[in-house]
């Protein structure tokens, strides 16, 4: 299994609505401004797809999703549409066909908004699946804000933990979980797929805005697969980023200008 090509799966269907002014899919957005923050060079998923180990590559697209597949027709790219924006295990439901691919036997799956993880720090992911069938890429932020926390037991992750929920933890308990979640996992293939079936089974009713107004919908939740993955015996690791500047997301003006900052610096 690690002499094969790692296989990719890269998550860009979101809208980003807090991107004021933009109504573009984020991963075209650009490191290199131009005129304005929104128009440039080098689009952030060029940067994800030049860090990623070689191998098969899919993206998961919704929102502008003929824009996208225009504008990265000749990457070797192949395409999932996520046909209602429902979460990051509805992402995974919608490209089944990938993920079941017999010949993707490590499988990275990463998020379309965040341009500055290594290659190197992809491959130790990787490569953790040596041991683990599930890695999740953690870092340790200054100040844990509104993260999702891995809680863990040596060097195994029990579960995530959303902000919502760790924040009504004990005080003392909240200081003992500094390592945060990237979004950033992989698997071995096999293992992922025989939990898509559960996945697809056990949605979450989230109430969300849409149109002005709330409304419940089904939502799917990538990170559960980390929980019952442990809890049915399987290994859950951990692999560190550099900092937190690596696993940075764009979801914001502030952040794309941040992060077009600190590609000077690369």
């Amino acid at each position: 299994m690690m002499n094969k090509p790692i296989a990719a799966l890269i998550l860009a269907a979101g809208k980003g609505s807090r991107m004021q002014g933009f109504e573009g899919n984020k991963t075209l957005l650009p490191l290199i401004p131009a005129e304005s923050p929104f128009h440039g060079e080098r689009f952030i998923l060029h940067n994800i797809l030049q860090s990623l180990p070689p191998g098969p590559k899919g993206l998961v697209i919704h929102h502008k999703k003929e824009e996208v597949i225009e504008a990265t027709g000749g990457l070797g790219l192949t395409y999932y549409v996520q046909p209602v924006l429902n979460g990051t295990g509805g992402a995974l439901l919608a490209a089944r066909e990938f993920i079941q691919d017999p010949n993707h036997e490590r499988l990275i799956i990463t998020m379309g908004d965040v341009p500055f993880v290594k290659e190197s720090t992809y491959l130790k992911l990787a490569n953790a699946l040596a041991h683990h069938q599930l890695a999740v890429l953690g870092f340790r932020p200054e100040d844990k804000r509104q993260y999702g926390v891995l809680e863990m037991e040596d060097d195994r992750v029990r579960k995530i933990t959303e902000w919502k929920y760790w924040k009504e933890y004990p005080e003392e308990r909240q200081r003992g979980l500094r390592i945060c979640n990237s979004g950033i996992y992989a698997f071995q293939t096999g293992a992922l797929v025989r939990y898509l079936p559960m996945l697809a089974d056990r949605p979450h009713k989230v109430l969300k805005e849409r149109e002005g107004t709330l409304t419940e919908i089904q939502e799917f939740f990538m990170t559960d697969l980390v929980e019952w993955m442990d809890q049915d015996g399987l290994s859950v690791g951990a692999v560190l980023a550099e900092d937190e500047n690596e696993v940075m997301g764009i979801d914001d003006l502030t952040s794309l200008q941040r992060a077009q900052q600190l590609s000077k610096c690369l």
